[in-house]
């Protein structure tokens, strides 16, 4: 029986891994309910697209693309991503993990056997408020994550999205002095949320301003629209 762990894969992006041209791997499932998530399909449905039809497709793509962006949902979830990233490396193509890093150990194991270039993980609140917006519990597990890749000095950002009802500048700025005193130095981005209809939280338009200037300048922030 084949493996879907896919629920859909976008060809070409030249947005979501900086400087390389890549496919986006969406994989379906996801360990948290993100309040403002608009991808339920992703996450509540079930998976499409065979590994066997990925690297069918990627081998179509070979000498066109250079990167293969690993989204979802939650990647790390998939119980082969180990064999999954070392057929689409003897393919010679980069690999960018996008995490909400409550894996640390499959995150660890990927960056020691040089099966991932880069990492896009997602601080989605302060400690206090993470089980708010996630609904998870395990802040402890990102913290590892977060603390593991800043150790390694292993080429990463950091990102938040930001609801202006659920998180405020003194909220991000929170994140930005913590991040600090871990010893992170990489841009920090925020991304603004998109009012849809249907968010898991059934999130309304936001009412709330959010001052960009009370922004800490202790990092650079940069807001990815």
């Amino acid at each position: 029986m084949l493996h879907k762990p896919l629920y859909n894969i976008t060809p070409f992006t030249v947005l979501d891994y900086p400087e390389h041209l890549a496919a986006i791997f969406w994989f379906s499932k996801c360990n948290m309910r993100c309040v403002y998530c608009y991808n339920k399909d992703i996450v509540f449905g079930n998976g499409e697209i065979s590994e066997e039809k990925a690297i069918d497709f990627l081998q179509s793509r070979v000498g066109l693309l250079e990167a293969v962006v690993l989204s979802g949902g939650e990647a790390t979830l998939y119980k082969d991503l180990i064999a999954f990233c070392k057929k689409i490396k003897q393919l010679k193509f980069k690999i960018k993990l996008d995490t909400n890093g409550l894996n640390p150990k499959l995150v660890q194991e990927l960056v020691k056997n040089k099966l991932i270039d880069y990492v896009a993980l997602d601080y989605k609140a302060p400690k206090e408020k993470y089980y708010v917006i996630t609904k998870d519990q395990h802040f402890d597990s990102f913290s590892m994550t977060l603390n593991f890749l800043i150790q390694e000095q292993f080429p990463f950002e950091v990102r938040t999205t930001v609801h202006r009802d659920l998180l405020r500048v003194e909220e991000i700025n929170r994140i930005i002095k913590d991040l600090i005193k871990r010893g992170y130095r990489n841009t920090y981005y925020l991304q603004p949320f998109v009012f849809t209809e249907d968010t898991i939280g059934r999130m309304k338009e936001e009412k709330n301003s959010f001052d960009t200037s009370l922004l800490s300048g202790e990092l650079e922030v940069v807001w990815r629209v």
